[in-house]
């Protein structure tokens, strides 16, 4: 987890000249330890939280346009006026504090109430809501529902045993050992219960009837009238003998990090399939657990289909720095229960393995109720299916990205709870195209990548700065135009090239 700042700036307990602040301007700075951000507009004048809900990242260090707050960590984003977590991956609100005006000197003193979203035309909401899956999207969406004032039937089914977690803090701190464990659900028992969402844990949805609008259970069935696909993906095991033996294990949900923590316990070595991110964040995070880590993968270089050679090369340095070794350029055949076989004919003695090569969208309830589907969910810009009452979001939607003219798919954790998001609001009469840039971080040791935008291939790359600590920007282009970014050091850059490609999107998608 990224490390937060302390509070800087004035205290405006003890007051600040109205001169200070100008009209549509916020300055930063603090209530006693708390960091706030202090905003003028008009004759009014707001004071929220500076840092954001999320993981802590100090606002100031972000963007402010207009009325909004962008964090420069995960790119959250947040009303000045009323301190809204506007988009994921934040979702509490900021705290807010009243400005007192005195003469020409104005104080922050006293916290003030969250307030309210005045909710949507409820005129225009379903009675019934079935949200199938209980990962970023699903989350999001019963989040963003009830936020909107929904106020009826709200069902979430979800084929895990454990609530909606932090998964991408399973392959980081959590599999690491410097995350405790009640980190990781996004919502304790009561946020379910206080906003009436019924979420059904280890309930798998078997089939959906589209004309009876009913989710099929096991014995059981739930009627919707308006339904969310939010099913996620599915690691994929590799072909070969002993893949599927006891200490053969995926990273996908909280069972499986637990899993992988026991199994490190007492062990001496580890063989990850897959250099990919979640690969090599599981390699960093068992390393400092203390476990000799190889890591085997058919391609050259580590994350060269999605970084490209010099910056996948870059990252392989930093994990050999840290006693990582790479086995690249070969298959892994078989895994016999201590041994890992090759295709070179050579062997990684490993007490467990585990694979990361890569995931498969969850299309096949879809697939069964005849919806369109062509490399996941296909979606209209409201996140809509072919069937009108059944939409789709996260990693099986295939939606229209307005900036590059093509249809994505994307398997991110912001970028799915962000659709969610956009499908609630679309299943209560918003008509607002779904155009939210893709973005993600991962962390391996001291050093964390922002990537931002979608880049399947490219013709060019643009390197500013050294591959190295100081930092640096990775500008993936094809024809002259810029696809994706991906940076180390330089946050605010990376979401000034987000939110520059956010208002491209939007333009494009009217």
């Amino acid at each position: 987890m990224d490390a937060q700042k302390p509070a800087e700036g004035p205290d405006f307990r003890v007051g600040i000249a109205i001169a200070e602040v100008r009209d549509g301007g916020t300055v930063a700075g603090q209530v006693g330890d708390q960091p706030v951000l202090l905003s003028r507009r008009g004759s009014s004048y707001f004071a929220v939280g500076g840092s954001c809900t999320h993981y802590g990242g100090r606002l100031a260090d972000g963007l402010i346009e207009g009325d909004h707050a962008h964090c420069p960590l995960h790119h959250a984003c947040f009303s000045l006026r009323t301190g809204e977590a506007l988009t994921a991956p934040a979702f509490d609100s900021l705290p807010r504090w009243r400005v007192d005006r005195e003469g020409e000197t104005l104080f922050v003193r006293d916290r003030l109430s969250v307030e309210e979203r005045s909710g949507s035309d409820t005129s225009l909401h379903p009675e019934r809501i079935v949200i199938v899956g209980g990962g970023a999207a699903g989350f999001a969406a019963a989040e963003m529902l009830r936020r909107r004032g929904f106020a009826g039937a709200l069902t979430m089914l979800s084929a895990d045993r454990a609530p909606p977690c932090d998964r991408p803090n399973l392959s980081k701190d959590y599999l690491a050992g410097t995350a405790p464990e009640d980190w990781i659900p996004l919502k304790g028992d009561d946020f379910y219960r206080d906003l009436k969402i019924d979420l059904r844990l280890e309930q798998e949805a078997l089939g959906i009837d589209p004309r009876r609008k009913e989710v099929l259970l096991d014995g059981d069935r739930v009627l919707y009238d308006t339904l969310l696909l939010a099913t996620g993906a599915t690691p994929v095991r590799p072909v070969g003998e002993g893949f599927r033996l006891s200490n053969a294990f995926v990273l996908r949900s909280l069972a499986d990090a637990r899993a992988i923590i026991t199994a490190a316990k007492g062990a001496h070595s580890v063989a990850i399939l897959g250099a990919s991110f979640i690969g090599l964040e599981a390699a960093a995070s068992l390393r400092a657990r203390g476990l000799e880590v190889h890591v085997v993968a058919p391609e050259a270089v580590p994350l060269q289909r999605v970084l490209g050679h010099e910056v996948g090369t870059f990252f392989r340095a930093i994990h050999e720095d840290h006693g990582v070794k790479f086995h690249l350029s070969l298959m892994a055949e078989r895994f016999d229960g201590s041994e890992l076989h090759l295709s070179d004919g050579s062997r990684i003695a490993a007490d467990f393995i585990v694979l990361g090569v890569g995931v498969k969208p969850n299309t096949k309830l879809a697939s069964a109720a005849a919806l369109d589907v062509d490399n996941g969910v296909l979606v209209d810009r409201r996140m809509r299916t072919s069937d009108p009452a059944i939409f789709a979001a996260g990693d099986i939607a295939r939606y229209f990205d307005p900036r590059v003219g093509e249809h994505i798919r994307v398997e991110h954790w912001v970028a799915a709870e962000q659709q969610g998001q956009a499908a609630a609001a679309s299943m209560l009469g918003d008509d607002l195209a779904f155009s939210a840039t893709p973005f993600f971080w991962s962390a391996h040791y001291d050093h964390s990548i922002r990537y931002v935008g979608h880049a399947q291939t490219w013709d060019t790359i643009n390197i500013d700065g050294s591959l190295g600590p100081e930092g640096f920007i990775a500008r993936y282009m094809k024809g002259g135009k810029l696809l994706a970014a991906a940076s180390l050091g330089r946050d605010r850059e990376s979401l000034q090239i987000q939110r520059s490609m956010d208002k491209e999107a939007a333009r494009a998608a009217f």
